[in-house]
């Protein structure tokens, strides 16, 4: 079940179908196959994840950051910023940013967790619920600023993020200007006051089906934006549920979660390059 806060334990959905061939060749790398059939399978995910580069960068004041990185083919490179659901930096979204690197950007995926991620409802909402937003404010800005500056970026930074993500992307556009915010089935209740730091065109997707997040949230998103000003937002609505785009979810929308991301890559050249 999900709620406000976050997605709960539910059975799987049926898989993308795998033969043992294309398996074990993706393991090895010699092979792409569709993120969505990656995300489906842990052992799939897994060796995406191995492709990435755990880092840590300081933040102003003091303190530290982690996170992860995968680098595209060509640099200098447009950047994105994924932010985790509420389970943490799993090996899932370290795969979202492997496919974020083959589409060409420089893609981190920010650890608002401090090295912790699980799979158990109990645990996901005990770390969620005890996130420091100052210091997450803080770590995530430094991110975003660090990423513009980086010798391997064009200076271009998107921000992303799923669920407990989704609110944490657009804290961070408001914390400090990017160039594109896209939002999936975040929390978005925010006043005018506190959008009138935000910068640049934002995406959002949300589903009709959603009971927490749902059209009366997104709608006075809509009005607090207008009203700051902020006119450069486009909402699309799916008929599906909350965490329709996670494979591993009983609400996975296979036709939606595919509409969504070609979207969402859409967007991102648009006003990413």
């Amino acid at each position: 079940m999900c709620t406000i806060f976050g997605c709960g334990d539910d059975d799987e959905t049926p898989k993308p179908e795998l033969n043992d061939s294309d398996r074990r060749s993706f393991i090895k790398g010699a092979i792409a196959l569709p993120l969505a059939t990656v995300l489906a399978y842990p052992e799939l995910a897994g060796a995406a994840a191995s492709r990435t580069t755990p880092i840590s960068v300081k933040i102003p004041g003091g303190g530290e950051v982690k996170c992860i990185i995968a680098l595209p083919a060509k640099l200098p490179a447009p950047t994105v910023l994924l932010v985790h659901e509420w389970w943490g930096l799993n090996d899932q979204i370290k795969s979202v940013a492997v496919e974020f690197a083959k589409q060409g950007y420089m893609a981190v995926a920010i650890d608002l967790y401090n090295g912790q991620a699980t799979s158990n409802s109990a645990t996901a909402r005990r770390l969620m619920r005890n996130v420091d937003e100052d210091l997450a404010t803080k770590q995530i800005k430094a991110m975003a600023d660090w990423m513009r500056a980086h010798k391997n970026s064009t200076g271009k930074v998107g921000t992303i993020g799923w669920c407990f993500g989704g609110g944490w992307s657009l804290n961070c556009s408001i914390a400090t200007p990017v160039d594109a915010t896209v939002i999936y089935y975040g929390h978005v209740k925010r006043s005018a006051e506190q959008l009138a730091s935000l910068k640049g065109p934002v995406l959002a997707h949300f589903a009709s089906k959603d009971k927490w997040i749902n059209k009366p949230m997104v709608e006075d998103f809509e009005a607090e934006m207008k009203k700051a000003g902020k006119t450069d937002l486009t909402v699309h609505w799916y008929e599906a549920d909350h965490a329709f785009a996670n494979p591993s979810s009983a609400r996975y929308d296979q036709k939606d979660a595919a509409l969504a991301w070609q979207r969402t890559l859409e967007f991102y050249k648009k006003h990413l390059g």
